[in-house]
């Protein structure tokens, strides 16, 4: 079994009220933090994590599931999870997928399939930068 995950990273809208619905971390982003986190069956697992600038700044957090009738019925709530939250602001949501192991990315109620590594650090490299000057 492989292990699942939700990442929301925080862009130009405020990720306060998701932030608030889960357990305050406060940590530098690495790998074994995010290992520790989503190892199944440890309290902090279950929900999202979201990522402000470069830190972790919460797990366990609640994001809105997508409304939309056209998302596929085969989608399940971590990638609806993801969709609901990329609708309603600009972060970039990557899910890893508990059955496949495959990486999504939710932008703007998107959905990306299957992304290797490369084209997810291109993606990620587009798109975000934690030092940005444009922040609000």
């Amino acid at each position: 079994k492989k292990t699942g995950a939700l990442i929301a990273i925080e862009r130009e809208t405020r990720l306060e009220n998701y932030i608030e619905s889960g357990i305050e971390i406060d940590a530098k982003v690495n790998s074994e933090l995010l290992i520790t986190i989503f190892t199944p069956n440890t309290p902090l697992h279950d929900g999202g994590i979201v990522i402000s600038g470069e830190r972790v700044a919460a797990s366990g957090c609640l994001f809105p599931l997508t409304q939309n009738p056209k998302v596929s019925t085969t989608l399940g709530t971590r990638h609806r999870a993801a969709l609901g939250l990329s609708e309603e602001t600009d972060a970039i949501v990557v899910i890893v997928s508990e059955e496949t192991g495959g990486v999504s990315v939710a932008i703007g109620g998107r959905l990306t399939h299957d992304l290797d590594r490369e084209s997810l650090e291109r993606v990620l490299g587009n798109l975000y930068r934690p030092d940005s000057k444009n922040r609000k």
